[in-house]
């Protein structure tokens, strides 16, 4: 007689752990409800802090300054008589899509001849239009042509064929 020895415990107990391997891997990609939202707002820049601020008051020097705000964004572009730190926040609804600006702020330190702060400002976007701080390119006057416009106004100046031409 063939006596059939089929020992499934062992086969069973290999089953559930890759099962409990596999459902346990599969509960590491999910998080919170947080995590599923695609939207984020963005925050950039100098942060303002409130202790560095009261520790240069009016009259200050501008090596106070930079001890206690550190380095500015920018500064003013003659003279070095103001020192801008901003910060700006965004906000995107998804990742694919481009971010909005819903917040700047700018922390202007003015000085005055004496290189002492002579008047703190703090501007917001209600202040003013957005702009670009640093363009890198210098405006010229004149028409902003496409190239295609400057193809169609050249040739209306071309000399046609036959007719006479002014000397200019």
């Amino acid at each position: 007689m063939l006596q059939r020895i089929f020992k499934g415990t062992g086969a069973r107990n290999v089953f559930l752990v890759g099962t409990t391997i596999l459902f346990s891997a599969g509960l590491t990609g999910c998080n919170t409800a947080a995590s599923l939202n695609p939207a984020e707002t963005l925050t950039q820049g100098y942060v303002l802090d409130q202790q560095a601020l009261d520790s240069i008051p009016v009259g200050s020097s501008r090596e106070q300054v930079l001890l206690s705000l550190g380095t500015p964004s920018t500064t003013a572009t003659f003279d070095n008589e103001v020192f801008y730190y901003i910060s700006e926040k965004r906000y995107r609804p998804a990742q694919f899509l481009q971010p909005k600006t819903i917040d700047r702020r700018i922390l202007a330190v003015y000085f005055d001849n004496d290189g002492k702060v002579a008047q703190i400002a703090h501007y917001g976007l209600q202040d003013g239009k957005v702009f670009d701080f640093i363009s890198r390119t210098t405006p010229t006057g004149g028409k902003d042509q496409t190239f295609l416009g400057q193809l169609l106004a050249g040739a209306g100046r071309a000399p046609v064929a036959g007719l006479p031409t002014t000397g200019r």
